[in-house]
């Protein structure tokens, strides 16, 4: 389970098939076609729960900020409440343009969505449709190529760097005439790393003049200078890139589910066809207007993640683990432990992770929580270290 478990994974097969995404009948056969090979297999939420430890304490294996949603998100909820009988089609209006306006796009370029889970689907979706293959990182965020390969379009897999980041050149190398897509995730999940800015910029340059490149910044929140990292002002200047983000992380939205896209204009009708805009919860999107601009809380946020981050630094090195250092709100590291047995031992103490396997090792992603449950992390990774 640990293997197959993503971010959203148990949302998609109980909400976002059956809701969210608009299937022409020919396209929900394919989707009901046996997996292909590549294909990371879908955690149902029934499956979800009826697998997950009864008693977790620290939940530190989904990325998600334990600190929010703000204060003003919470108002706002409220205050939505009255008119929640309505459908959300001012807000969602309001909520484009003020992104808009923020990205100095036009509001024709911004696709929302309830969390970027449908948009990674829709973008699958429309990109591998017809074949072809989709290159990512490996390992990296797998949700838009797994459903990819679902479509019968092959999944190329790259490894990292030495240093446990994407391989641009590897990537753009692995490029042939059946190319449809190329992924980024920057910062990348599950290894926490990030890019240097102006090389990726330069790679997305080039690279869209042959093919269509995706980059997720779920993560970018993160990072010290977001405007500095981010891709938007590409797709504003007219390249061949999607830019998706979430509110998910730093916002903790994770479950109101807010998500949006910048791109291309002429591309944005052809996402939303598989995207299903009125699955905006209109409580949902008046959180996130209220959040938007609401930088204390953000800052405030990240400090006290950057916080417990260096906390987990902290109990690693003195437990003489070596750790990837993160730009992110988690933290992978190598385990002496079999990964699924470390896995089901931390369950038992009461504290959820993650486990991958990799390089030829065993990893552990600890997801950054409040200082008492990295205190509870701590506590049980003792008694197995």
């Amino acid at each position: 389970m640990a293997a197959a478990m993503n971010r959203r994974n148990w949302l998609k097969a109980s909400s976002l098939l059956t809701g969210s995404l608009a299937f022409l009948p020919s396209t929900w056969n394919k989707l009901e076609a046996a997996p292909s090979k590549n294909y990371i297999p879908f955690i149902s939420e029934a499956e979800f729960l009826e697998n997950a430890p009864p008693a977790i304490k620290a939940r530190l294996s989904a990325n998600e900020n334990p600190f929010g949603p703000s204060a003003k998100a919470k108002e706002a909820i409220a205050g939505a409440m009255a008119t929640s009988y309505q459908y959300a089609f001012t807000d969602a209006r309001t909520f484009a343009g003020n992104i808009a306006k923020r990205e100095q796009v036009e509001p024709g370029m911004v696709l929302l969505a309830p969390g970027s889970t449908s948009i990674l689907m829709a973008t699958a979706i429309h990109f591998a449709k017809d074949g072809g293959n989709v290159i990512t990182g490996d390992p990296s965020y797998a949700d838009l190529p797994g459903m990819a390969a679902r479509f019968n379009a092959k999944w190329i897999k790259v490894p990292l760097t030495a240093d446990y980041k994407l391989d641009l050149d590897a990537m753009e190398n692995a490029i042939d005439a059946d190319t449809k897509l190329v992924c980024i995730c920057n910062p990348n999940n599950p290894t926490g790393t990030s890019l240097d800015a102006a090389k990726l910029r330069a790679f997305c340059e080039r690279v869209s003049k042959k093919v269509t490149v995706f980059v997720d910044e779920a993560y970018i929140d993160y990072l010290p200078d977001v405007k500095a990292e981010t891709m938007i002002d590409l797709v504003r200047a007219g390249n061949n890139i999607i830019v998706a983000r979430t509110f998910s992380k730093l916002y903790g939205f994770a479950g109101l589910r807010i998500g949006y896209a910048i791109v291309p204009a002429a591309l944005r009708g052809k996402l939303e066809l598989y995207n299903g805009g009125n699955g905006l919860s209109s409580l949902s999107l008046a959180a996130a207007i209220a959040a938007y601009d609401d930088f204390d809380y953000l800052k405030d946020a990240l400090a006290k993640t950057m916080a417990s981050r260096d906390y987990l630094y902290s109990v690693l090195k003195a437990e003489k683990y070596e750790y990837i250092p993160s730009s992110a709100n988690f933290v992978m590291f190598p385990i002496k432990m079999e990964g699924r047995r470390f896995s089901e031992e931390m369950a038992k103490r009461g504290v959820g992770i993650r486990t991958w396997k990799f390089s030829g090792k065993d990893w552990c992603r600890v997801s950054i929580g409040t200082m008492e449950e990295m205190q509870d992390f701590a506590a049980a990774f003792k008694e197995l270290s």
